[in-house]
């Protein structure tokens, strides 16, 4: 492991593993590049992976600035320069698609060849006026439930952490006893202010209109089963994006990467190495 420093002064962890082209793979909200474990060693047989932290999780430093989508998508473009990475597929799972959105917005194709949306609506939010949009976000879908969230986040943060690692799994597949600390360990790394600092952030956002306007090849996966995006959220990229190529993952959740990790794999590693 190892770390880089952003152009504003923050420490983020990353760690490298494997020769080839290059993937950068970016967990979600809360999360570590930890839940990757399943990936991480097997990618690594026929590419060059580098996993990142978000600002503020895991090992990165807690700097108490910064926690916006945008932010986050320049802290990807410091690590892409710090490491000197050419010919680049970026992974983004769930809120790591829209750091990717957003990169991909501010930088257009400079600094990122391919990218990979791994079950992320580009709307969280019920549309004002009942415009019909049902590709919400099941636990936090409007400005009500976002402040329940974050005020149980203050209170409750390992409750939330908890919670978390089931509502990822399968419909009808509750995680192992094992599983749920490991999960609940690894989100508890990071501090509830920065998970709800950027939650405000992240699920304002609304990425549809510009996602019809991607020119580099897209892959988009998600899961069949899901548990936190229903389908019209999760399936969208992969229908708007020109030319996105899109697999779902009958037997998974919110997390195809780790409920069906042998299948995951594949598909990554042939988009990256295509």
């Amino acid at each position: 492991m190892a770390f880089f420093t952003t152009n504003d002064g923050a420490k983020l962890w990353y760690d490298e593993k494997g020769e080839g082209k290059t993937l950068v793979m970016l967990p979600g909200w809360g999360c570590s590049p930890e839940f990757f474990k399943r990936n991480f060693d097997e990618l690594a047989k026929s590419c060059h992976v580098v996993r990142m932290s978000l600002r503020g999780h895991y090992k990165s430093e807690k700097v108490k600035y910064g926690h916006r989508i945008s932010r986050y998508a320049a802290d990807l473009r410091d690590l892409i320069e710090a490491l000197e990475l050419e010919d680049v597929t970026v992974l983004g799972w769930s809120m790591g698609g829209a750091i990717i959105w957003s990169h991909y917005e501010l930088f257009q194709d400079d600094y990122i060849s391919k990218m990979v949306i791994v079950d992320q609506s580009p709307r969280q939010y019920a549309e004002f006026g009942g415009q019909g949009w049902t590709g919400i976000q099941s636990g936090c879908y409007d400005i009500e439930s976002l402040m329940v969230l974050n005020t149980t986040l203050k209170f409750d943060s390992a409750g939330v952490a908890a919670g978390l690692g089931g509502a990822c799994f399968p419909a009808g597949l509750s995680p192992t006893e094992e599983e749920t600390k490991f999960f609940a360990e690894q989100i508890e790394m990071t501090p509830w202010w920065v998970r709800a600092d950027i939650m405000v952030d992240h699920t304002n956002l609304d990425w549809r209109d510009m996602l019809p306007n991607i020119k580099i090849p897209t892959l988009v996966l998600v899961g069949r089963k899901n548990q936190v995006f229903l389908d019209e959220g999760s399936f969208y990229p992969g229908k708007v994006i020109p030319g996105a190529k899109m697999v779902i993952f009958e037997e998974s959740g919110h997390m195809p990467f780790y409920n069906e990790a042998e299948k995951f794999n594949k598909a990554v590693a042939e988009f990256v190495n295509s």
